[in-house]
């Protein structure tokens, strides 16, 4: 049953990756929505008590907003208000609660306005970005009969170096790992985060020669290495509040898998941080 899930949300991400567009942008949507009802989930059990409706649908907003802006529908500055105007509904929205919402309300909502909204949503604009990583010609790989954007294999290249992090990380840190790195995930040492490290750098830069990148190597450390700790970041900040909640899994959604957020935690940090070091990789060169 494990094993049947991973294949089935592999297979999920990749079609949805490959067709991009609306498609791409509406599952985006239908995770976070799932993920950040688990995330209300954990917060409940602590105490808090989130504007739960009112972030969902901010969230919504915001996933849409993105794809609109992208694709050059909603002007940039139109787009840019819709966080904060978003942020001041939710504070709103618990202010007008016959019980008074406390600090931790207004946190756990807004948090999970950046968390599972904002930070997701630069996976619809990488998706469609125009990147300028390679040199004239194509390299060995051309993926333009996919799309006619470069989005997409970046956007690939980020979920394949994701995977291979967690799967290096797993098996160097089972055969090797002696140094724990944080208390937060007793199970993960500091040889395993090594080893996540060098796998997604040797993958990032094999692509890197395969797609004719400016300078492969070092773009394919710099690349390989921020996906490998954002992904990291995503899991244990994940890890920290289940530990608060003092539950196992965020959900039980998927069967042998736990809950969405469990699957999607490594994926919340990386795309905004891929996204700025293309855009100032661009400015570089």
């Amino acid at each position: 049953m494990r094993l049947r899930s991973g294949l089935l949300i592999g297979l999920f991400g990749l079609v949805v990756v490959l067709l991009g567009g609306w498609y791409f942008t509406i599952a985006i949507a239908l995770l976070t929505y799932i993920a950040l009802l688990e995330f209300f989930r954990m917060a409940e059990f602590t105490g808090i008590k989130p504007a739960t409706k009112t972030t969902l649908f901010s969230c919504f907003i915001i996933t849409i907003s993105t794809y609109l802006e992208a694709i050059g529908l909603l002007d940039r500055e139109i787009y840019n208000s819709i966080l904060p105007i978003c942020a001041v509904g939710i504070c709103t929205w618990l202010l007008l609660q016959p019980k008074s919402g406390t600090i931790s309300d207004i946190a756990a909502s807004i948090f999970g306005l950046f968390y599972l909204g904002f930070l997701p949503s630069y996976w619809i604009k990488l998706r469609v970005i125009q990147s300028t990583l390679a040199n004239s010609y194509d390299g060995l790989l051309s993926l333009k009969s996919f799309s006619n954007s470069s989005g997409l294999y970046l956007t690939l290249i980020s979920c394949l170096l994701i995977v291979a992090s967690d799967i290096g990380s797993y098996f160097i840190g089972k055969s090797f790992g002696k140094k724990p790195l944080s208390p937060i995930s007793p199970g993960k040492t500091i040889e395993g985060l090594i080893g996540g490290v060098l796998c997604s750098i040797s993958i990032a830069t094999f692509f890197g020669f395969l797609l004719n990148w400016y300078h492969p190597f070092l773009i394919g450390i710099l690349y390989g290495t921020l996906v490998s700790l954002m992904a990291l970041v995503g899991d244990l900040i994940e890890s920290m509040m289940k530990r608060d909640a003092k539950i196992k899994d965020s959900g039980t959604f998927l069967p042998g898998h736990g809950g969405i957020l469990d699957r999607i935690d490594s994926y919340i940090f990386t795309p905004s941080v891929i996204y700025y070091i293309i855009i100032l990789l661009r400015y570089l060169n």
